[in-house]
């Protein structure tokens, strides 16, 4: 990881971010920039673990961060093992390097909050879409109180981040009584290690999306196995997202995951390097 403070910016202040907003900071959730608050909660954190109080993450501060949000994950006992990678590999007919550079690379690291809960991000454009295909009109129940949770495009200015996202869930769930709007608004949340989307629950396998959300509670090994499945079913260039992954065409399958900006982040070259890695 690289050194960063104070007025730095790109994807390592996101991931320090995340991992802050999940030991219940109050930050801004997908800032790539390291503002005022991150360097508070940032000497807040190295002040409470014996660490030299300078608002710097270095090797040693990023070394306690990720030690604590792996001593998190163990404590809950939901993190995947050995067996689960090697499972998976066999099963899905991929190299073991492959899917742990995946996992490195586009996984959210951690696929549960401290509480035990798994990691979601609510999408409040798309609780506009799901209602509007289920027929109701979101024209009609818009108010000041839910306009973070309900609008028509796509915006990152309400994401809050880890337990937050769950208050943003639970109020658009609870609009109505109207089990259409449960439904609508699970399905609206991205869910676990590998942020796979609740509407996809269908062909994931799932009969409910209740069920596929229960399940996502369960371990990191569900959401590995969920994401097995969605690049079965997944298909860019006339080919599955998991084909490309046994090819090892990287450009191919970034661009299917993440969409046609994925060299933006590097996705690519992230994923052969990652793959090199966990070759050796």
């Amino acid at each position: 990881m690289k050194t960063i403070r104070y007025k730095s910016r790109g994807t390592d202040v996101q991931q320090l971010e995340e991992i802050l907003i999940a030991f219940g900071y109050n930050l801004p959730y997908g800032n790539t920039y390291f503002g005022k608050d991150t360097d508070a909660a940032v000497r807040d954190f190295q002040a409470k673990n014996g660490l030299v109080v300078d608002g710097i993450v270095g090797p040693n501060t990023w070394g306690k961060l990720l030690e604590e949000q792996a001593i998190s994950a163990t404590k809950l006992n939901k993190s995947l093992s050995e067996e689960d990678y090697e499972n998976f590999a066999k099963e899905f007919n991929l190299e073991l390097a492959v899917i742990k550079a995946v996992t490195e690379v586009e996984s959210r690291g951690n696929g549960f909050l401290p509480d035990g809960r798994p990691i979601i991000l609510f999408e409040g454009h798309i609780f506009w879409n799901r209602l509007t295909n289920a027929g109701v009109d979101p024209h009609a129940h818009l108010n000041e109180r839910i306009q973070n949770v309900l609008y028509p495009k796509w915006t990152r200015a309400h994401y809050q981040g880890g337990t937050k996202e769950y208050n943003r869930l639970e109020k658009a769930a609870g609009i109505s009584d109207d089990s259409t709007f449960h439904d609508a608004a699970y399905q609206s949340a991205s869910w676990g290690l590998f942020q796979i989307m609740g509407f996809h629950y269908k062909k994931l396998g799932f009969p409910t999306v209740d069920h596929y959300v229960s399940t996502m509670y369960v371990h990191e090994r569900e959401h590995l196995y969920a994401f097995g499945q969605f690049i079965s079913i997944t298909e860019v260039f006339g080919k599955s997202l998991l084909k490309w992954l046994r090819e090892k065409e990287w450009e191919k399958f970034a661009y299917g995951y993440n969409g046609a900006d994925y060299a933006k982040n590097n996705y690519d070259e992230k994923l052969q390097t990652a793959y090199e890695k966990y070759s050796q």
